[in-house]
């Protein structure tokens, strides 16, 4: 069978490997429909390895090369013994993240900040960019009816969204803005206007910008045209914006973050830095603002966000730019994403 499979950075390739033997207690093998390409993925390509272990993960002893992929959709080709949340010839979404646990955290329920982490597709023997794979089976969820094979590759970056804008106390009538209209920028506008919030989105590249208008559920500003700090004082009777979501990992938005927020406010860093960003401490005392981080998502959030999906209607494929075939990941996935004039936003590899 055909994986795209990543050696090192600017190195990933489709190759043919063994299709998955033994299915265990407890495990199912699946087909991959689609899977996105990820920001962290990008990374990996673009200076890896980052996340992918490069000496055996201490979870579970995965290591270089690494099969790709973590936002996919599947249908269900095996079970395990002991297996009774799905069957053969469901359509399930993957949440990808695995954990110990018995850590301090996982013990807690806060398993997305296990103490060993590991991660389908980064830091585990498969991944969903590959024509079968098999994972734990308490790691899929069906899929309504309701929710297509693309729409179901979505659920991980929703998730993503979801879990910024719920860290923002983000309430039906709230004003907020989300800088950077990447993927998780987009579906954070989604979550939020769905929530009932008044949604700003701040973006400064043109392709961003026309889906963002095209989704229709926000207020675009570009930050090279609007003074938006200036606009949002306007839009709120001066008071500044009850939440920011801050999606791009900028150090220039994160300082427009703090400065269009009101005073006890929140401003949530979503998107991931690259390389230290300064702030000013004191404004965020003398003004109470909560500044705080996310990393990936509750565990637990799967059903809630396929429901969200399948009966809001939640318009998450419209962030998809591209879908195309595995034999082409690097020429017209990677290396689109990578580039400073790539136009590609969102892209989905098909799996099979």
């Amino acid at each position: 069978m055909k994986a795209a499979i990543f050696y090192g950075a600017k190195d990933i390739r489709v190759e043919n490997v063994a299709e998955p033997q033994n299915v265990g207690p407890g495990e199912v093998r699946l087909k991959p429909f689609w899977c996105g390409i990820c920001g962290t993925d990008v990374h990996e390509y673009a200076m890896g390895p980052i996340v992918i272990p490069s000496k055996p993960h201490k979870l579970n002893g995965s290591i270089l090369p690494q099969i790709l992929g973590h936002e996919f959709s599947a249908e269900v080709l095996e079970v395990g013994k002991g297996v009774t949340n799905v069957k053969v010839g469901d359509r399930v979404s993957a949440m990808p993240l695995l954990s110990c646990g018995v850590c301090y955290f996982c013990s807690r329920g806060d398993n997305h900040l296990c103490t060993s982490m590991a991660c389908i597709g980064l830091s585990c023997e498969w991944g969903g960019i590959a024509e079968q794979a098999v994972v734990p089976a308490a790691n899929v969820f069906k899929l309504h009816d309701a929710v297509s094979d693309v729409a179901g590759a979505l659920v991980e970056p929703t998730a993503v969204a979801a879990y910024g804008v719920d860290r923002g106390n983000v309430r039906p009538g709230d004003t907020i803005l989300i800088t950077g209209a990447g993927p998780i920028g987009a579906l954070a506008a989604l979550y939020a206007e769905n929530l009932g919030a008044r949604v700003y989105v701040s973006e400064l590249n043109p392709n961003r910008q026309k889906m963002m208008n095209d989704l229709g559920v926000a207020t675009l500003l570009d930050p090279t045209k609007d003074d938006v700090i200036a606009t949002l004082k306007d839009a709120t009777g001066g008071i500044g914006v009850d939440a920011v979501i801050e999606c791009s990992g900028n150090e220039r938005a994160l300082q427009t973050a703090i400065k269009s927020v009101r005073s006890g406010g929140y401003v949530v860093q979503t998107g991931l830095h690259t390389k230290p960003a300064s702030l000013e401490p004191m404004e965020l005392s003398e003004r109470e603002i909560t500044y705080t981080g996310t990393w990936c998502y509750p565990v637990t959030d799967w059903p809630r966000i396929i429901d969200l999906i399948g009966r809001r209607g939640l318009a998450v494929e419209k962030v998809v730019s591209s879908k195309i075939n595995m034999d082409d990941i690097v020429s017209k996935g990677f290396e689109e994403l990578v580039s400073p004039t790539g136009t590609e936003t969102k892209v989905l590899v098909r799996g099979h």
